[in-house]
Parts: C-alpha cells; sequence; structure tokens
C-alpha cells in the first residue's frame, strides 16, 4: 500500500528526515517511536502532502503511484487520511458539518449521527469545530472525521495524547474499526501509522511494526512492544548505542 524509498525532507531548507525506507502492506498497522523534534511529525506531513514539507529526495509510491507533488486534497482522495497531534480550532464550522464533508455523497442525517454515537460525541455536533473541547474531545473528533472519510491509509499522530484513560480505550476502539481489526488480516484493505510516545495505544491496538526514529532516521525496526520495553527500561540511548 505504502513504499517509501529514500526520502528526504527539508522544511524552510532545513534538512529534517534523512533516507528513510519504510513499507507498509494493506491490512497492517505500524507505529513509530521517538524523542521530540526526531522527525515523526513531518514523515506523517510529508506523505499526507503538507507544502511545508519539501521533498528534496527520493519517493512515497502509494497503491503504485509515486505521490510526491500531489496536493493534499488529492491524496486525501486517493485514500490518505490523517489524525492531528494538535488539531486547529475552526470557528464558524460546525462539527456535524465537518463530518458531513468527509463523508461526501452519504452525509445523511442518520449517518452523521451513527458516526457522532460511535465516538459519544452527540452533544458536540452542533458546535464549532475543536472550540472549547477537550483534549480527549479533540481526539474524538479527529476519529470520528476519520471514519467518515473511511482512508485506506491512516496517519495517527500520537492519538492518545491528551487522553484520559476513560477515553484511551474508546480512542482504541475508534482506531480499530477504523483499521478494520475486526476482520481477519487477509481481509483487510486498511493500513495505518501510528505515532506514539507513551506506547498506552498499544495496550488497545495491535500493531505488527514498530520504528525508533532519531535526528530524522529509522534507526531501528522491529516488534514495538519490545522495541517500547527497551525504551522504557533504558531509554532512547540504547538506540543510539545500537546504531554506534
Amino acid at each position: 500500500m505504502l513504499e517509501i524509498k529514500r526520502l528526504s525532507v527539508a522544511v524552510e531548507g532545513k534538512g529534517i528526515l534523512h533516507d528513510i525506507d519504510l513499507t507498509i502492506k494493506a491490512g497492517e498497522t505500524h507505529v513509530l517511536f521517538g524523542p521530540n523534534g526526531g522527525g515523526k511529525t513531518t514523515l506523517l506531513m510529508a506523505v499526507m502532502g503538507s507544502p511545508k514539507y519539501e521533498v528534496t529526495k527520493g519517493s512515497i509510491v502509494f497503491k503504485g503511484k509515486n505521490i510526491v507533488g500531489l496536493p493534499i486534497d488529492e491524496r486525501a482522495r486517493l485514500g490518505i487520511g490523517m489524525s492531528l497531534q494538535r488539531p486547529p480550532v475552526v470557528r464558524g464550522v460546525k462539527t456535524s458539518d465537518m463530518v458531513a464533508a468527509c463523508i461526501r455523497g452519504q452525509a445523511s442525517e442518520e449517518n452523521i449521527h451513527k458516526m457522532a454515537e460511535k465516538a459519544n460525541l452527540i452533544e458536540l455536533m452542533d458546535r464549532e469545530l475543536n472550540y472549547g473541547f477537550s483534549g480527549g474531545e479533540i481526539k474524538r473528533s479527529e476519529l470520528v472525521q476519520l471514519l467518515a472519510q473511511n482512508p485506506d491509509l491512516a496517519l495517527l499522530d500520537e492519538p492518545e495524547s491528551g487522553v484520559d484513560l476513560v477515553n484511551i480505550a474508546l480512542i482504541g476502539q475508534l482506531i480499530n474499526e477504523l483499521l478494520q481489526k475486526e476482520h481477519p488480516i487477509r481481509d483487510r484493505r486498511h493500513g495505518g501509522l501510528i505515532i506514539t510516545h507513551t506506547g498506552h495505544i498499544l495496550d488497545y491496538v495491535n500493531a505488527r511494526t514498530g520504528y525508533v526514529m532519531l535526528d530524522g532516521r529509522i534507526i531501528c525496526e522491529g516488534d514495538p512492544h519490545e522495541i517500547l520495553e527497551t525504551i522504557k527500561s533504558k531509554g532512547y540511548e540504547e538506540c543510539r548505542k545500537c546504531v554506534r
């Protein structure tokens, strides 16, 4: 589904990512670990096509097509969706209107209500998008929009950030539905790439492969739970030692 080869990315002329290689097949969920400022969000933004992030080398192939140079809306139509770590407040736009826009041709009142019910957002649907929302409400709002879009590839930037222990289970349920976890892997069409700092989301969402990103490079790949335990017990410095 997604094949990234030798990808380098710059922001305002400064190199952030260097020679990234990463492959995600349909039905797979991968997880990206790393300290703040290491380039994780830059990778997701580059895949999504934010114009601030300039691809200086390499390719991003999605479903057989090199999407480097395509604008965000075209990538979304191809089937890429993203949940931001810190989504903006959008005054003047109701949450229900945004969900309706994501559903596109199927934006009936009944469908929107069903989406909101899954995310426990019924009472917030008539409020302006993210305005006055708690951290958990913002994350659920992002996920209900993604569920409405139904992308083939979901990019999730710290979905557990700012979420309390009560809400994280619901966040996990929504992600599992988004990634079609109720089906055997051979029957799934959707894939996912999740950034996590704490690893808490792994208690609710199974992932196949984990990566560690340091200084804009992927320096480790393996079982996500083993990687997380190493980070917890020895920190990212252990990953640096491994590289050396």
